[in-house]
């Protein structure tokens, strides 16, 4: 049986192009990618850290408090829903400029559907996401099947959803039902009670996160044994799981005791880190994409069919924008035509400061979420102490140049290594 040889930035490429059709790598190899993986995630997470710490101290104490941790939820779950999406876009060597049209458009259907068509407004919901699987299947088309680079597909996406946004909502579409509106702006708070000012099932909902993340490592470090792969050193495995322990059991009292308690976005958005890292991590399918986007031409000498995952990618591009578009809408209470402005580039942003390399075929779930809660702790600490909006694209623009810049030096480095 043939053996795959990684090549510079292609080894984890070709390791999961292994992985995927039953072909060996060298233990070695499968440790070197892990360890650069592993030391990468570390720098993301110590610098959300850092930046929140900053935060705090600029603005007295009051970026951590209960409400202003809600919110910071309720207002970057949209972009960490699009940047689930694009990562796997971006990882497959594709772009994707169109989503934050797409949030608009579908967001007017779904006003119109409620007010003008009166569907009860989970019907709603149901068509939105039907109409976004089938915009994603469009575009989907155009690139695996016709050929059309993503860029020029999914910037011709963005000028039509954008003049359509516009066609059928004109400026607003106000006055949504209050269900619907409850998605992104009410949350599980007193089902199961108080404990003083706590919520229970928040406090129930973390610990229960705690031992999931502590489960979770321990089993993935016997199966890394078991198939005589090196793990972590013990002393730095058992720093991530208390410290990682320690942050959500902080995180989980302070959203306990917050006006709404758990916000029903972070459960949806919840759902969809595991369901994604699942997907990306645990299946064939998300190892052709890691496959495509380090060496398209390896993949389909492996069998990996290419046309077919790229059309399944911007399918399910497409259906992430639609949640998108949900809790977009209902956090606004309103159908706007100008809604979504520059949601792609905040999703892209999350990808590339979370670590996902701009070459493709380098990427993960969580780096983007910890990408999009640096964004969101950036604007939402820029906002407490005052900072012009203006200044504010600035700092954010810096941040992602340098996160790339960070990114690229360190891929020189290994290659010539």
């Amino acid at each position: 049986m043939s053996q795959v040889t990684p090549t510079g930035p292609q080894d984890a490429a070709a390791a999961a192009v292994a992985s995927a059709t039953g072909e060996s790598v060298a233990t070695a190899e499968v440790a070197q990618a892990a360890k650069k993986t592993n030391l990468r995630e570390y720098g993301i997470v110590g610098a959300l850290i850092a930046i929140v710490i900053l935060f705090q101290l600029l603005t007295g104490g009051k970026l951590l408090m209960p409400d202003n941790v809600a919110s910071l939820f309720q207002q970057n779950a949209y972009v960490m829903i699009l940047a689930i999406g694009m990562v796997m876009v971006i990882i497959a060597g594709h772009i994707d400029l169109s989503v934050g049209s797409i949030v608009a458009f579908i967001g007017g259907v779904l006003a119109i559907a409620m007010m003008n068509w009166h569907l009860p407004w989970i019907v709603a919901v149901l068509v939105g996401v039907l109409l976004g699987l089938v915009i994603g299947a469009w575009q989907g088309f155009w690139v695996a099947y016709v050929g059309v680079p993503a860029f020029i597909v999914t910037l011709a996406g963005m000028l039509i959803f954008r003049g359509l946004a516009i066609l059928i909502v004109g400026e607003t579409i106000a006055g949504l039902p209050n269900g619907f509106v409850g998605i992104s702006n009410a949350g599980l708070l007193g089902l199961l009670g108080f404990a003083g000012a706590a919520d229970v099932l928040t406090l129930l909902i973390g610990v229960a996160a705690i031992v999931a993340f502590v489960f979770s490592q321990l089993r993935t470090r016997a199966t890394m044994r078991s198939h005589n792969l090196k793990v972590e050193p013990n002393a730095m495995f058992l720093t991530k799981l208390v410290g990682v322990s320690v942050l959500l059991a902080v995180f989980t009292w302070i959203l306990a005791q917050s006006a709404i308690g758990t916000p029903y976005v972070l459960i949806l958005v919840a759902v969809l880190i595991l369901a994604y890292a699942f997907l990306m991590g645990r299946t064939v399918f998300g190892r052709h994409i890691y496959a495509i986007g380090g060496n398209v031409h390896a993949a389909v000498l492996s069998g990996v069919n290419v046309k077919t995952m790229n059309f399944r990618i911007f399918i399910n591009m497409g259906l992430l924008a639609s949640l998108a578009a949900v809790v977009t809408t209902s956090r606004a209470g309103a159908a706007l035509a100008a809604a979504g402005n520059n949601y792609e580039l905040d999703a892209i942003a999350a990808c590339f400061i979370g670590g996902t390399a701009v070459t493709g075929g380098v990427g993960k779930v969580s780096g983007v979420i910890v990408g999009a809660l640096i964004m969101g702790v950036l604007n939402m600490g820029l906002s407490i102490i005052g900072t012009n909006p203006a200044l504010q694209n600035v700092i954010k623009g810096l941040v992602l140049l340098i996160a790339v810049a960070f990114d690229l030096i360190n891929k020189r480095r290994a290659a010539g290594a």
